[in-house]
């Protein structure tokens, strides 16, 4: 357990993640948090980084951000997705060893398992079969990231562990419809289609304002934005998804994948998840003081062998629920108050049918979900409506 007094550096504190998890720890008394914006620290800029380290000292590190995007942007900028997340993961975990971290947690997605996995995906699907080929790339970089922490554990007795969310919705999630992920994308669809409906331009304005829309905002026609909103599906009561509707998601709220990632941070270490008590103590040569001699490591180059391979030792975290995107589609529709049609177009790609992880893991380590999606979905609506209303 870090103390209360503890610096910990969360990086992407802004994001749907990393702002959850600074709000999660401040909740629970870790006041000593420090984060950067993009503007104040360049994470890619490996100079920069290892500044900021001298400077900090941070006790414990929380990974959480990265260089993301949704498919189209996946597929434009594949070198960019693998270089970008490639640095900043390598200098933040190579400035973390060499400045002493005590723990730290990175964050990855559940796109690193196979397209075609088993499911629901346990751990140990990871890298068994081809990926799938448009997020190949961050997915790669996110399979580095873990298998850094692994490695330092291995060769160097560090505490780093990894963490797979699945699908995350919650406060400060994406909206714009360009390029959000389903169920924001679906819930404003819905929303607006209603707003269509009831004549309420006001209330479509005010969203168009603080979240345009390929460049139309709420000061536009109402010619133009009904014509830009059909591209996205979005009509007079009437809303268009693609797909069947078939596909079945898990989805997790981002204030439960924070609990999670500060739990893990606070209570669980490599030795748990491996099963072997004491393994830094145990396996590698340590100087008087605790401290772990970097030259006469036992594990340097690899695998201990009288342990035998040590891999995946990375967590699913999720729910180990799904629902279809129809029924998604319901409990939005009833959110909202939506009372138009929802259609499906079955001539546009569905996507992989089915991506569940298996949590069983993530429970023999003490914690299990508390957001059920019937009320996350409800909350989510709420938030977005407390969005339109702040500057």
């Amino acid at each position: 357990m870090l103390d209360k007094n503890a610096k910990i550096y969360v990086a992407g504190h802004h994001g749907l993640v990393g702002s959850a998890i600074w709000n999660n720890l401040k909740t629970r008394g870790y006041e000593n948090l420090i984060g950067r914006s993009h503007r104040e620290l360049d994470l890619t800029d490996q100079v920069a980084v290892r500044r900021f380290f001298d400077e900090e000292r941070p006790d414990a590190v929380v990974l959480a951000a990265a260089f993301v995007g949704g498919i189209m942007a996946n597929s434009l900028y594949r070198a960019d997705f693998i270089m970008m997340n490639m640095k900043i993961q390598c200098n933040v975990i190579s400035e973390a060893y060499a400045h002493g971290v005590k723990k730290l947690l990175f964050l990855g997605s559940t796109c690193i398992y196979p397209k075609n996995a088993p499911q629901p995906m346990k751990e140990d699907c990871l890298l068994t079969s081809p990926l799938e080929y448009t997020n190949e790339e961050y997915a790669i970089a996110k399979i580095a990231g873990l298998k850094m922490c692994e490695s330092y554990n291995l060769q160097y007795g560090t505490n780093y562990i990894a963490v797979m969310p699945t699908n995350l919705y919650g406060p400060n999630d994406n909206f714009h419809l360009e390029n959000s992920h389903v169920m924001p994308a679906m819930m404003r669809k819905v929303y607006l289609a209603k707003l269509i409906h009831d004549g309420e331009w006001a209330k479509i304005a005010t969203d168009l304002d603080k979240r345009p829309v390929e460049g139309v905002t709420g000061a536009a026609s109402h010619d133009d934005i009904l014509t830009v909103l059909a591209k996205y599906g979005i009509y007079n009561n009437k809303v268009v998804l693609w797909g069947t509707g078939k596909p079945l998601r898990e989805f997790l709220w981002s204030e439960d994948m924070a609990d999670a990632s500060v739990h893990v941070l606070l209570n669980v270490n490599f030795s748990d998840i491996i099963g072997i008590e004491k393994y830094s103590s145990v396996h590698y040569g340590a100087s008087t003081d605790g401290a772990v001699d970097r030259n006469h490591s036992a594990g340097r180059g690899g695998a201990i062998p009288s342990l035998g391979e040590i891999r995946n030792c990375h967590i699913n975290v999720g729910t180990g629920k799904e629902l279809t995107i129809r029924q998604l589609s319901e409990l939005v529709v009833k959110a909202v108050g939506f009372e138009g049609e929802v259609a499906f177009d079955a001539t546009k790609p569905d996507g992989t049918m089915r991506k569940l992880i298996d949590v069983s893991k993530l429970h023999s380590l003490g914690w299990t979900h508390r957001v059920e999606i019937e009320d996350g979905v409800q909350r989510l609506f709420h938030w977005y409506q407390q969005s339109l209303q702040q500057e």
